[in-house]
């Protein structure tokens, strides 16, 4: 989703796509509004209560005060009960009543609470599940645009403000709404010339409020993106700190983050403008509320259809009146950064994933009962590909891998070796042309089923946090024989015994307690516990020392029998025993043929291979 089409969304919309997170906690959600009545009548009876205590006492000091004046039910009740009620009579028991609303108001409220909370967390819970889902379902091309410290930021902070706007927010806003209706009401049954009065105060309220609320969600978005920036310029300089010190950066940098940190500053100093106005424009109202009831209300008291006791029932409602329209300004502020958050978010999950698999005429490779024939052919038809759609990497490559065979792809840099091998593993998806594996369209592959008869050796093998075995297996269910028999296989067993735990040894983030030679070293173990059909090396050996890289080619030539191999090095001597060498050069195909046929025909191959070797002499 664009961001103009985000924009043409208004809050209903917006609101709207959380509704599927509600109806998963349904339950909770309909006990939470049941709730709203008892809690909402509890809080209008008491300024009526209070006022019907200051009236029964005027009215016992001096009875000809109260004749003419309107009983409010309650006095009814009370004269029922007793005509001749005795003064502290009546006032115990309106204390007493007094003191069940106040009971009421504080169990319900604090249920209520707890309900919607745990709503909001279940809720942001599932949403945080979903987008990481989401995300990790994406293509490579959407992260080669995409910040990381904004993604980490969508899914941290954006998803704690988007929780917020049923927790506090909506169920808070439908109650404050409910409690406004409810005294309202109220106040017209008690006497309908102040109710006019303070309803009619609540319009124009209304009016600024909206007014600050649209303004805070412009600085909000604003403060968001800058926050975005924030987190990732810090992700940045936390993941290169060693270009950062060995280059002597750090001064620099820090007037980078300063500079970020200053203009996130600016716009959160607007988000806190705009809601301080909202709570002051309030205490104001409410104020000038209370004033104008007091001069109201002396008039009315004088003229004789008031009561003392009325009197003081509308300045408590005038007070209970602006509290939840204050909490509701708050609610809405807090709704206003989540829907900020919501059109973050939305952003995100509307981002297609480009490469899916096919639900229908699913292709499989798996073998079927009986077919010994060989398995691992490739075949690039016609493919072009390109990183940017008037930008070709790749321009109508064709050619074809037989089973078993052992190829090299050859190049300068940026010849489009490695978008081969993104391509063949469906990182990507080609611009034009396709690529077959066993003569299946990959497309027409689950990718799982894809990638699991493909094994990557990348240059630079990724770990994550936790233990040697659980690098090794990935998630999968491999028994401890099994990922140590693959290690031996490989000639990596002696380097993870050697480690203080052995296999169950734990690795910081990124494998950061071991050096590049052992991390590579776990990734070939990685491979080989998977057992392939295509194997696929890029610069595997690279980071290797050479004792290291002797018993590391013995056991890929171990893992290399049988296999359909591509193999990708810069070290033109380590690929000269392959069956054929593809050379590339600006994404096209130009010579093709083994190691001593290339140096025959004295092109690109030989220049590339008598370049090195002189580099080797020298």
């Amino acid at each position: 989703m664009t961001v103009s089409n985000r924009r043409r969304e208004n809050d209903w919309q917006l609101f709207k796509r959380l509704i599927p997170y509600a109806k998963q906690n349904g339950r909770l959600l309909t006990i939470s509004l049941m709730l709203l009545v008892p809690v909402a009548i509890a809080g209008a009876i008491q300024p009526i209560v209070i006022g019907q205590a200051i009236t029964f006492i005027q009215c016992q000091a001096n009875p000809s005060v109260c004749e003419g004046l309107k009983i409010e039910a309650l006095g009814q009740i009370l004269q029922l009960v007793n005509p001749e009620m005795a003064m502290t009579e009546g006032l115990n028991l309106l204390a007493a009543v007094l003191l069940g609303t106040i009971l009421v108001r504080l169990a319900l409220r604090g249920w209520q609470g707890y309900l919607v909370q745990e709503v909001g967390q279940r809720m942001t819970a599932s949403i945080r599940a979903d987008l990481f889902g989401h995300v990790t379902s994406l293509a490579v091309r959407f992260f080669d645009r995409t910040p990381v410290g904004a993604l980490i930021t969508r899914l941290t902070s954006d998803v704690e403000a988007l929780g917020d706007v049923f927790s506090t927010g909506a169920i808070g806003i439908v109650s404050d709404l409910f409690s406004l209706l409810t005294l309202t009401i109220a106040m017209f049954l008690l006497q309908w010339q102040p109710a006019l009065m303070l309803t009619v105060m609540l319009l124009p309220v209304t009016l600024i409020i909206v007014y600050f609320q649209r303004e805070y969600r412009r600085a909000n978005s604003k403060a968001r993106d800058e926050l975005s920036s924030l987190n990732s310029m810090l992700q940045e300089n936390v993941t290169g700190i060693d270009v950062v010190q060995l280059f002597r950066r750090e001064r620099y940098n820090s007037e980078m983050f300063r500079a970020s940190n200053q203009r996130y500053i600016t716009e959160i100093d607007k988000t806190i403008f705009h809601d301080s106005a909202i709570s002051a424009t309030l205490e104001w109202i409410s104020l000038a509320a209370i004033a104008g009831i007091l001069f109201l209300g002396s008039r009315l008291l004088l003229d004789g259809p008031l009561s003392l006791g009325q009197l003081a029932s509308f300045i408590i409602f005038a007070q209970k009146l602006f509290e939840p329209l204050r909490q509701l300004a708050e609610k809405f502020t807090s709704i206003q950064s989540g829907f900020t958050a919501v059109e973050r978010i939305s952003d995100l999950l509307s981002e297609p994933i480009e490469i899916k698999d096919r639900t229908e005429n699913v292709a499989t490779l798996e073998r079927q009962a009986g077919d010994d024939s060989a398995r691992g052919s490739i075949r690039f038809e016609q493919v072009s590909f390109g990183y940017k759609a008037d930008e070709m990497v790749l321009k109508n490559l064709d050619f074809e891998i037989k089973p078993g065979e052992k190829i090299a792809l050859v190049g300068p840099t940026g010849a489009g070796k490695s978008s081969i091998i993104r391509l063949l593993c469906r990182l990507y998806e080609p611009t034009r042309g396709r690529i077959l594996i066993d003569g299946i369209d990959i497309r027409d592959l689950p990718q799982a089923e894809l990638r699991q008869h493909l094994g990557v050796i990348l240059q630079d093998g990724f770990l994550f946090a936790g233990d040697v075995k659980s690098n090794i297996a990935l998630g999968e269910s491999y028994s401890d024989l099994e990922i140590q028999q693959a290690a031996e296989k490989t000639n990596v067993s002696n380097f993870i015994e050697s480690l203080p735990q052995g296999y169950n040894t734990q690795l910081r983030q990124r494998g950061s307690n071991l050096s590049g030679g052992q991390k590579q070293l776990l990734a070939f173990a990685r491979v080989a516990v998977r057992d392939p059909g295509i194997l696929v090396l890029d610069e595997a050996t690279s980071n290797l020392d050479v004792g290291t890289e002797a018993d590391i080619q013995e056991a890929l030539d171990i893992l290399l029998e049988e296999r359909t191999a591509i193999i990708i090095a810069h070290r033109l001597s380590t690929i000269r025993n392959v069956d054929r060498i593809l050379v590339l050069k600006q994404g096209q195909l130009i010579e093709s043929g083994s190691h001593d046929a290339l140096l025959e025909q004295d092109g690109l191959y030989a220049s590339l291979y008598k370049l090195q070797l002189l580099g080797t002499d020298q």
